[in-house]
């Protein structure tokens, strides 16, 4: 479920992009007031709300209690995702690429801007997560393996004259064909030469993991981005809403 989620949110996304893309081969100036027009407008602020109810449930406690009661967590979280994608779809269709006005070039920068921060806190921090997961347990198999080696060198000191006397260059081609990226060294028949190979891996996974943590880490602040970046989204919609019923009214009365 998980990864279906994560390919078909993907899909809508890059959908989202090329349809953004398409002021460069395609403008309609008369469509976003028109009867279409304004179906796509509405149906895209509907949805876009339901992130916005998603956030207040989250942090308010007595609604969250009313309402995780009967409606899990994660399935909000997932009417969260998906109704945010698809109403700025709906969006970018209603504008019929017409970015004339400052206020509609702002929400359309701002609604992408949402969007693809949400995607990277939601999908590409958790594929983070589980790379570090994974890239941990892998570093705790080499060590167990470097200990046991290690216990095996002790029993044989005889052959540590033998691996002194290889040289440089040699033990860095052995090491270098023994060792995959991120993956177990194969065995060697040398304990010592494999005592290399296994620190050599254990040493980049390491330095794999802590690079990891880093983007972690950046996409937690990026969280915090997304949510700053949300609250002025809905500050420009309501304006642009405003506009478009106060507009609309003097129109009609005309």
């Amino acid at each position: 479920m998980k990864e279906r989620d994560r390919i078909v949110v993907s899909g809508l996304v890059t959908l989202m992009i090329l349809l953004w893309l398409g002021f460069l081969v395609h403008r309609s100036p008369r469509f976003p007031g028109s009867l279409w027009g304004g179906v796509l407008g509405v149906s895209g602020a509907a949805l876009m709300m339901v992130p916005l109810v998603h956030s207040l449930i989250k942090r308010i406690a007595p609604l969250k209690q009313a309402v995780t009661e009967r409606i899990p967590i994660r399935t909000l979280l997932r009417w969260h995702v998906y109704a945010g994608t698809f109403g700025s779809i709906l969006a970018l269709l209603h504008t019929g690429h017409k970015f004339d006005s400052p206020l509609g070039i702002a929400l359309t920068a701002m609604m992408l801007m949402v969007v693809l921060s949400g995607f990277a806190v939601r999908y590409l921090s958790k594929q983070i997560s589980e790379e570090v997961r994974e890239k941990k347990d892998l570093q705790a198999v080499l060590f167990q393996r470097y200990q046991e080696t290690a216990a095996e060198i002790g029993r044989r000191p005889e052959l540590a004259s033998a691996f002194v006397t290889l040289s440089q260059p040699i033990q860095w081609l052995r090491s270098y064909l023994l060792v995959p990226m991120y993956g177990v060294p194969a065995a060697s028949a040398d304990p010592y030469v494999r005592a290399v190979d296994l620190a050599e891996a254990i040493s980049d996974l390491d330095y794999a993991i802590r690079t990891h943590e880093v983007l972690k880490n950046w996409f937690i602040r990026w969280l915090r981005v997304h949510i700053v970046l949300s609250v002025v989204l809905y500050v420009l919609l309501a304006l642009h809403i405003w506009g478009a019923i106060h507009f609309g009214i003097r129109w009609f009365s005309d």
